[in-house]
């Protein structure tokens, strides 16, 4: 009897050429969205076979992955001849919702340029909730054709940190797994940023003629002016204007722990 299930007793079939993970020890997922999305699982996958799991994709027993828009589809060789077919699903959001992110994403001037700039900024995942439209999934709809019981068996643990690895190498991935591919998302971005820098002071002209009428009224009803707000600023302003320091708590950037402290301070 195996330690997974009922079957598969033995040691998996060596794999030439299969996807290897690059961490050989200790944890899997090196930046903030990866590391988040590690902690996910975690939180709700049995321990013993993430283990399992993280010793098979650092074996390289996955054949093939691929993420597409709301699902991840891989291949898995275990110890029987046949590779195991595996995957993983989330709800890719759909034009409407993508829009709504994106004017929202467009609408904070600095983390648009961080995502032009082919960085994920860690409030991005602030603008996603603000939206009801969860960045990261809080569950995953995941299945195998082993005969293991048991979900995630150790051929889905080791596709889930594989994933984290590619989360790593690209972050606009985890955007793509939700359903905005990265050239569409800095695309509206981009064009966002176009037509702001264009001609920010220009006024469309009317003839003096059309508006004889109405020339001295004023365009709001006095009624409707209100004294305007005292600005304030953001209590982590500070860091997100610093260039980030290249300092790691446990594999949690520095920034990500002194955040919440920072806007402690408004409470």
């Amino acid at each position: 009897m195996g330690t997974d299930g009922w079957y598969e007793a033995t040691a998996p079939i060596r794999v030439d050429g299969g996807i290897r993970a690059r961490s050989k020890r200790g944890s899997i997922g090196a930046q903030w969205w990866s590391r988040r999305f590690i902690d996910i699982l975690e939180d709700i996958c049995d321990p013993g076979r993430l283990t399992r799991g993280r010793s098979y994709a650092r074996k390289g027993q996955v054949i093939s992955l691929d993420l597409l828009p709301g699902e991840v589809r891989a291949s898995v060789q275990g110890s029987r001849p046949e590779p195991y077919d595996v995957v993983v699903e989330i709800e890719a959001y759909d034009e409407a919702m993508w829009a709504d992110v994106e004017r929202a994403l467009a609408g904070q001037a600095l983390y648009r340029a961080k995502l032009l700039a082919g960085e994920m900024p860690v409030e991005i995942e602030e603008v996603f909730d603000s939206l009801d439209l969860p960045l990261f999934p809080n569950e995953l709809e995941m299945e195998c054709s082993c005969p293991d019981w048991g979900i995630p068996c150790k051929h889905l643990s080791a596709v889930l940190y594989l994933l984290a690895e590619a989360f790593d190498d690209d972050p606009f991935l985890v955007l793509a797994w939700r359903g905005r591919a990265r050239d569409d998302l800095l695309g509206a971005l981009r064009g966002q940023a176009e037509e702001e820098a264009a001609d920010p002071l220009h006024v469309p002209d009317e003839p003096l003629a059309e508006r004889l009428g109405d020339f001295y009224s004023p365009a709001v009803p006095l009624g409707r002016l209100r004294p305007r707000p005292a600005a304030t600023a953001a209590p982590d302003i500070l860091l997100r204007a610093l260039e980030p320091p290249q300092v790691r708590v446990r594999h949690i950037p520095l920034l990500d722990i002194l955040r919440p402290v920072y806007r402690g301070f408004a409470d």
